[in-house]
């Protein structure tokens, strides 16, 4: 008689969150819109699954200084409508990282993530500033100190286990 596996399904209390700062200074936008779409669906995890929120927190900072190549800063135009006739508006790139850099990296990562529910859940996890500051320093502070905790808990079983 064959013994079958079982399929591992990861429960929500389960799911390890983590916060990580990203700085943009002099980063091109489309490569670091990437790895940013990467944390917030939680692929760098081993157990992800495409159904459930696996992403992790994402601070940028200093979106204000993110850099593009070629003609781009006047060719790309995104488009936005005010809903009345003929009210479409257009803005170059150069103008809305003057006025709200913010905007162009969050339209960026929003394009590269599923058009579904959960990818407008999870581009709440993306918190982006123009300046180097912001206000998640407690939450950073806190990941980092559980993940250093795991790795002393896991060097301590691994040592456990040599001594035997």
């Amino acid at each position: 008689m064959m013994k079958r596996m079982k399929t591992y399904s990861l429960k929500g209390g389960e799911i390890d969150k983590r916060w990580h700062v990203i700085d943009a200074n002099g980063q091109t936008l489309g490569r670091l819109s990437t790895g940013i779409a990467l944390l917030l669906m939680g692929k760098h995890k081993p157990t992800y699954s495409p159904h459930l929120d696996m992403g992790d927190f994402v601070v940028v900072v200093n979106a204000d200084k993110v850099h593009v190549t070629g003609n781009k800063l006047e060719d790309k135009i995104y488009y936005r409508h005010t809903g009345y006739m003929g009210g479409l508006k257009e803005t170059a790139l150069k103008d809305l990282l003057a006025k709200n850099p913010r905007r162009v990296l969050e339209l960026a990562v929003r394009g590269m993530l599923p058009r579904n529910r959960l990818a407008r859940h999870v581009l709440g996890h993306l918190k982006v500033y123009a300046g180097p500051d912001h206000p998640h320093e407690a939450q950073v502070n806190a990941s980092g100190k559980r993940l250093a905790k795991a790795a002393l808990a896991a060097a301590g079983a691994a040592k456990g286990t040599e001594q035997s």
